[in-house]
């Protein structure tokens, strides 16, 4: 009885001989023709069933030889040997056997990358290829054995026993049992190329459906990404290190083509941590002060930014607010600069202040508490009592080049600063940013004064100064807006509502949630935009708030006093951009939960877009406010230890009472 793959059940021995040209298939029709006439005279033979099987027992072979062949063939008896006493061990522990379990299953999956092997791994018989035969030894039998019968395989014809044995009965059953565990092993599905075990292929049994190119999300997929000249790390990390895909990695993965090249899982590791790996041959050639757009490696280069932000957008909230000179802080800074409705915090933070407090580094201290740390203070400046900070997040510092800054006086006695503009600059990878903060001239009716103080700050803003322009063509001497990529300009510009205290009381009555149309009819600001007389190519969010001016202190009430100033939106946030829907405003609100002065803080939320740089800038180095980290750190512990101690006193304390 056969296999379905039509290997003998139990163990035979071939017996082959070398043969000139085509003498076997001439022996093969002779038989048939013998076999034939027998049948015909009905002399009791037994028919054969076509060419000869390789399970054929070697005593019916030899019947069916001629006489001519048994003359040249010297056969010697084979005397079968009673099977090998099974060897006794001792019982191996639940341990040990769960051990060899796993080292068998670690082994196999190591020989389906093996790269020094090059047969096929799936279990095929068709496919794998055989070793190559040995001259006085049994070979494993060839696959193609399945297939074809005595005569058609010369290489075994001349390897086998019949034809080149040497020994006697001995070692024709010793190549027999040989030939008899190889069938064995076959049949086990191991194919013993190589000399290890093969796990067959799973097929599946419909075709499986098709896998999207991006099968990680933007920020796991850029974590992991492979530089482009580090593709090959693979190959040279499996033979330079020999342990890079000994277990189920994710080069492995990569290897057998299971995930897409952009995944995040088929990230090229470095095997001693998980950065990017770099090359020493870059390393000796690269250079972080010179590069261009495109080169590979360069820091503000557009595979670096790609990296940080796929689709090249960042976040940027802006704040302006008037405090009013107090001394005293707000508890509590999170609605204003971690507002609750976007889901994650901005990438830059930008917070401008008029009229600020006294103790202006116990201000910074405090944004640095709130903010926690995630953000560093790339860098602050002052003009009298403007104020302004800016704060990113930790890892991006290195893709900023120097920061600069400028100031001016609108008041006619220049000693007096409480009146004017402050302006930082710096550049983000390939994108230039101008944040300024002003405080223009106040009054209802001085929206001249107001314009003339634009004006004069646009000229007089001397920046940038060492940072080159990334678009010179496009920028003019007179006008510092049109000198950078990105500007934000905010403050308190002191813009007024023309209407009088009544009406705009009884607007605000009507609509008392965010419907604030019919106030924006009468803005100052918003009137003189559209003339072009003032921030020309600049744009404002919808509002959506009530106006920020002016409050009783630590009330939601406007001015009750006996002036009865008018509601205002005195507050505001403005850009322009070189590059058209560069900048998208994504929230503009204001936040009426901190009541320490007669303003209310108001911020905006951008998407902003950044593009690929060069690195000939003068860069920050990686620069901040050491310092300042240091102390708003320490005390945000100090905080959250003191909220958990109250916690912890009033849950053991306890009041009796006694009716």
């Amino acid at each position: 009885m056969s296999t379905p793959n039509g290997f003998p059940q139990h163990s035979r021995v071939c017996v082959t001989r070398s043969m000139e040209g085509g003498a076997v298939q001439d022996l093969q029709a002779k038989k048939a023709g013998k076999a034939a006439r027998k049948e015909a005279g009905g002399d009791g033979a037994p028919p054969t069933e076509g060419p000869l099987k390789i399970g054929t027992p070697i005593s019916e072979t030899l019947k069916l030889l001629p006489e001519e062949l048994k003359a040249n063939m010297k056969i010697k008896s084979i005397t079968p040997r009673p099977p090998r006493k099974p060897r006794l061990e001792r019982a191996a522990s639940l341990d040990e056997k769960s051990w060899r379990r796993w080292r068998r299953f670690r082994t196999s999956q190591e020989s389906l990358t093996d790269p020094n092997e090059t047969s096929s791994s799936n279990g095929s018989l068709q496919e794998a290829s055989p070793s190559p035969p040995i001259r006085g030894r049994a070979s494993p039998c060839n696959p193609c054995c399945q297939q074809n019968s005595l005569h058609s395989s010369p290489d075994a014809l001349e390897a086998s026993p019949a034809g080149k044995s040497r020994g006697g009965t001995s070692d024709l059953g010793k190549r027999a049992s040989e030939i008899s565990s190889a069938f064995g092993g076959l049949l086990r599905g191991k194919g013993f190329t190589g000399g290890k075990p093969r796990l067959s292929q799973i097929m599946p049994a419909r075709p499986l459906p098709p896998m999207e190119l991006n099968v990680a999300s933007p920020s796991l997929r850029t974590a992991n990404r492979i530089d482009s000249d580090c593709l090959d790390y693979r190959h040279y990390s499996q033979n330079k290190f020999g342990r890079v895909s000994s277990s189920l990695s994710d080069t492995r993965l990569h290897g057998n083509g299971m995930v897409y090249d952009n995944c995040s899982t088929d990230s090229m590791k470095s095997t001693f941590s998980v950065l990017t790996p770099i090359r020493a041959k870059d390393v000796r050639s690269r250079s972080y002060l010179e590069g261009s757009l495109l080169a590979s490696g360069a820091l503000l280069g557009a595979e670096e930014l790609s990296r940080y932000f796929p689709d090249r957008n960042i976040g940027i909230f802006v704040a302006t607010w008037n405090m009013q000179g107090q001394k005293e802080l707000p508890l509590n800074l999170d609605d204003f600069l971690l507002p609750t409705d976007p889901d994650f915090a901005q990438d830059m933070y930008i917070i401008g202040v008029q009229e600020g407090c006294p103790d202006r580094r116990e201000w910074e201290i405090r944004l640095q508490e709130t903010l926690g740390p995630h953000y560093v203070l790339l860098h602050s400046a002052a003009h009298g009592v403007l104020y302004m900070s800016v704060f990113i997040r930790r890892d991006l510092i290195w893709f900023c080049s120097e920061v600069e800054y400028a100031t001016v006086t609108t008041r006619i006695v220049s000693q007096i600063k409480t009146k004017g503009a402050l302006g930082i600059c710096f550049t983000f990878f390939g994108t230039s940013f101008l944040f300024i903060t002003s405080h223009f001239t106040s009054g209802d009716s001085k929206v001249n004064e107001r314009k003339l103080d634009y004006n004069k700050t646009i000229q007089a803003l001397t920046l940038p100064k060492n940072v080159p322009d990334t678009n010179p063509y496009r920028s003019s001497s007179s006008d510092v807006t049109t000198r950078f990529d990105e500007v934000f300009w905010f403050g308190d510009f002191n813009f007024r509502l023309n209407k009088d205290r009544e009406t705009v009381d009884s607007i605000l009555n009507q609509n008392p949630d965010t419907d604030v149309s019919k106030l924006l009819v009468y803005d100052q600001l918003t009137s003189e935009m559209s003339r072009g007389s003032i921030f020309k190519g600049f744009q404002e969010a919808d509002i959506h708030f009530r106006p920020s001016y002016k409050f009783d202190i630590g009330k939601d009430s406007y001015d009750t006093t006996s002036k009865q100033r008018t509601p205002s939106y005195t507050d505001r946030v403005v850009f322009r951009s070189r590059y058209k829907d560069d900048i998208q405003a994504v929230k503009y609100s204001s936040c009426p939960v901190i009541r320490t002065s007669d303003h209310r803080p108001v911020f905006a939320l951008f998407r902003v877009k950044v593009r690929p740089g060069r690195d000939n800038i003068p860069l920050a180095a990686g620069q901040f406010d050491r310092e300042l980290y240091l102390i708003g750190i320490r005390r945000r512990i100090t905080r959250e230890l003191q909220k958990r101690l109250e916690q912890k006193d009033q849950k053991s304390s306890s009041i009796c009472s006694i009716s």
